[in-house]
């Protein structure tokens, strides 16, 4: 093992942390909502791109730090598109191969993005991509990541600079500083993991929300704790819900759970479009969704109140699928019942039921 080189790495992934500022925190304007404020982390300015962009620095470091990775060490991962891209972008800092083992409907915009970091795309049914990692990191002699594990773990959840501290920062000098809810979505569940635990770490009476799309387990897990669960088709909002309890999820954190329509949540990506003059990914809507729910509540009981949830990447990976009516038409997804119930939360503040 090369020491030299590994503190060569780690100096290299600390310097470019230090080159990336702070995502922002945008507050939307809901004008018919007169006691809650919401909030959107915007992880979509990563470097990369997207939330993963934190995860993969995180999974690079735990595995350099414990001796997983030396130098010519090739990468392998199972993804569904985000992690492999930054997880791509970091290996080509550090000049290791990287292969991503992707499921075969990932978008062509996240394969070509994986591909733009000199990254190889393996692609195979999505119920494979985990014995297939495992094999290849075998034969090659190779890293499997494996975020699926280790994300909950490789993440510090006391602090530094983690998303969750970045938020309560964030937070500071608003009207109502600590959030009623935190809303995230689920993939590793290493996010919820670390804003749970953050939240626990730091005694705020804050609850954490997470949104589950359609053909997920996690959901149904967290209402009976069976993690044998399994889902035979994958979800269709890339980047959250998963077809099986994966290591990483961690429900005792959780104090919510709601499970939104996919429908809902490309509806959601629309509306947000027209209101904040940009396009959102699949996952941004489910949790986007989740978060107007929360705040129609809390406006109901008229609580002074602050909700924060986060846009996860770009709508631009989506442009031939989420954001492409023919897609929605082709595949049955009528968002038109939906746009409808956020119209009328929009201009009224409540949330009528579908």
């Amino acid at each position: 093992m090369s020491q030299q080189w590994i503190s060569k790495a780690i100096s290299i992934i600390e310097a470019d942390f230090q080159r990336s500022s702070d995502t922002h925190l945008l507050k939307v304007e809901l004008p018919a909502v007169e006691h809650v404020d919401l909030y959107l982390k915007d992880e979509s300015t990563h470097p990369t791109g997207s939330l993963k962009h934190r995860l993969a620095r995180s999974l690079f470091l735990y595995g350099l730090c414990n001796g997983l990775i030396q130098e010519g060490t090739p990468i392998i991962e199972a993804s569904s598109g985000s992690t492999a891209i930054s997880e791509a972008y970091f290996a080509q800092l550090l000049g290791l191969p990287f292969i991503a083992v992707i499921p075969r409907a990932t978008s062509q915009e996240k394969i070509n993005k994986i591909t733009f970091y000199n990254g190889r795309c393996h692609l195979v049914e999505a119920k494979d991509i985990y014995a297939e990692s495992a094999r290849l990191a075998r034969e090659m002699n190779g890293h499997y990541m494996d975020q699926f594990t280790y994300a909950e773990r490789a993440t510090d959840w006391r602090g530094n600079n983690n998303i969750a501290e970045s938020i309560y920062s964030q937070m500071a000098f608003e009207p109502s500083p600590i959030p009623d809810w935190i809303v995230v979505g689920a993939g590793t569940g290493g996010t919820s993991a670390t804003i749970g635990r953050f939240i626990r770490y730091k005694c705020h009476p804050t609850r954490l929300c997470v949104a589950d799309p359609e053909n997920s387990v996690f959901y149904d897990y967290y209402h009976t704790g069976d993690a044998a669960l399994t889902s035979e088709c994958g979800s269709r909002v890339e980047g959250i819900g998963r077809p099986r309890v994966e290591p990483s999820f961690v429900a005792s954190v959780i104090d919510r759970m709601v499970k939104v329509p996919d429908a809902a949540s490309y509806a959601t990506i629309h509306f947000l479009e027209k209101i904040l003059n940009r396009r959102c990914g699949g996952s941004t809507g489910t949790n986007v969704y989740a978060a107007f729910q929360l705040v129609a509540e809390l406006n109901a009981a008229g609580h002074k109140a602050s909700v924060v949830s986060m846009i996860c990447d770009s709508g631009e990976r989506y442009l031939n699928t989420y954001y492409n009516p023919r897609w929605l038409e082709d595949n049955g997804f009528d968002i038109a019942p939906y746009q409808q119930q956020l119209a009328t939360f929009y201009g009224s503040g409540l949330m009528p039921s579908l």
